[in-house]
């Protein structure tokens, strides 16, 4: 009997981009896919640390909507987390305050002290999808150590203080984080372009059969007169195949997304409202997606106009593992995803036009900047007035651009590439 290759799958539950980057790479998790903030064999020590780390965070992504003092805040935490700028290309080994910040944290608190001690027991991979638990292997002198990278461009931060000597392999989501991790001082050898680990219930097997089957489907609805399809329509059924089609099977679907904190949910309201007679005739399909969190629920559900109640789709699970799964089913048709630039850019390239909600926090300013430079998202005009710019939008079929760019410019077989560069030894 041939034995399934596993590795350790590391994340933590920190706003979802970490498990959500988790999840595509269950299936060679080891025992389970651990989160080193709330798994059972952390002890309560590290659980208060991480609970500060985590708390400070949502509550800063919640204040950034209080005017003033909240914008203060938000400020004084972005410029702790703040990416220096990109050009001109330089050494920028040197630690900052976070390498040092969290180093100490590591060695001198404990933090992942216990996780690292568990993990020890069975000498294999280790796939780590948040720098904390990454770093602390290779502090705590673990080899074969592996490090995903969930935004386009990062802090400092996630390299350790002497980046020369380090022995974690980075997995970069797209050549900006590659260039980046070599100003960080990172050799070559230790970093590795696979693309962003993207849920193979949304592209099948390695040869997408599952994502160019939705991506024909999804077309026709971006391009409702026909411009871009008719034009490219050669290179497109050449890529597509059998999937390539002249009508969709399914109502254009727009799937709005709230963040981790819950911030901007506000705009899911707006959005519904907006489109609410072309919802009632069926002529659209909203999904506003609430996440895990009850509270976002509960206002969805105290914000939702009457008429709406049975015909909006409110995406909302008690864990994270049943979320993940709800929502990739729903992406299957969805025609285009609205969410702040968060990892969830990299879903572009399932063929997924972006309509970008507001950043929360430079990395997010950074995939905003990425989605824009490769064509495939479009910054969000006001939500109150959707019913008039979207379908302005459609009509000359730049979402159909749009959707295209994401397919062919970003990576879509990064959970793939990632299986083969930890079990290529």
């Amino acid at each position: 009997m041939i034995l399934k290759k596993r590795a350790w799958v590391i994340s933590i539950d920190m706003g979802y981009g970490h498990q959500r980057a988790a999840y595509p790479l269950k299936d060679i998790a080891f025992e389970r896919i651990i989160t080193a903030n709330s798994d059972k064999i952390i002890p309560d020590k590290e659980r208060r640390i991480w609970h500060k780390l985590r708390h400070s965070y949502e509550l800063i992504s919640r204040l950034k909507e209080i005017p003033f003092i909240g914008k203060l805040a938000f400020g004084i935490y972005d410029r702790f987390q703040s990416i220096s700028p990109f050009f001109p290309f330089r050494d920028l080994s040197k630690p900052n305050f976070g390498v040092i910040y969290f180093r100490r944290l590591i060695l001198k608190k404990g933090l992942c002290r216990s996780l690292i001690d568990y993990v020890k027991k069975k000498n294999i991979p280790i796939i780590a999808t948040h720098f904390i638990p990454a770093l602390a292997a290779h502090y705590f002198g673990l080899k074969n150590v592996y490090c995903v990278i969930t935004d386009t461009d990062i802090n400092r931060a996630w390299v350790p203080d002497k980046p020369k000597n380090c022995s974690i392999k980075y997995l970069a989501p797209c050549r900006h984080v590659v260039l980046r991790l070599k100003e960080y001082g990172i050799k070559d050898k230790n970093i590795i372009l696979t693309g962003f680990p993207l849920p193979k219930e949304n592209i099948g097997d390695r040869y997408l059969n599952i994502l160019k089957e939705d991506l024909g489907d999804r077309l026709p609805n971006l391009d409702p007169k026909n411009i871009y399809l008719s034009k490219y329509k050669g290179i497109i059924k050449n890529h597509l195949g059998k999937n390539f089609r002249k009508k969709s099977s399914h109502p254009l679907t727009i799937t709005y997304i709230t963040g981790g904190a819950g911030a901007e949910k506000d705009i899911g309201i707006k959005i519904v409202n907006s489109l609410k007679d072309k919802i009632i005739k069926k002529q659209v399909i909203v999904n506003i997606v609430a996440g895990t969190r009850l509270d976002v629920k509960s206002y969805f559900e105290a914000n939702l106009d009457v008429k709406l109640k049975d015909k909006v789709r409110i995406l909302f699970a008690l864990d994270k593992k049943t979320y993940f799964s709800s929502l990739n089913n729903v992406l299957r048709e969805t025609d285009i995803l609205w969410t702040k630039p968060s990892e969830l850019s990299f879903y572009t390239a399932l063929g997924l036009p972006i309509i970008i909600a507001p950043p929360v926090g430079m990395h997010e300013n950074f995939n905003r900047e990425w989605l824009q430079h490769i064509g495939s998202g479009f910054v969000q005009e006001k939500p109150e007035y959707i019913n008039d710019w979207l379908f302005y939008w459609l009509e000359n079929g730049r979402l159909a651009e749009a959707a295209w760019e994401g397919f062919t410019e970003a990576q879509s077989l990064g959970v793939y590439n990632i299986e083969k560069e930890v079990f290529k030894r």
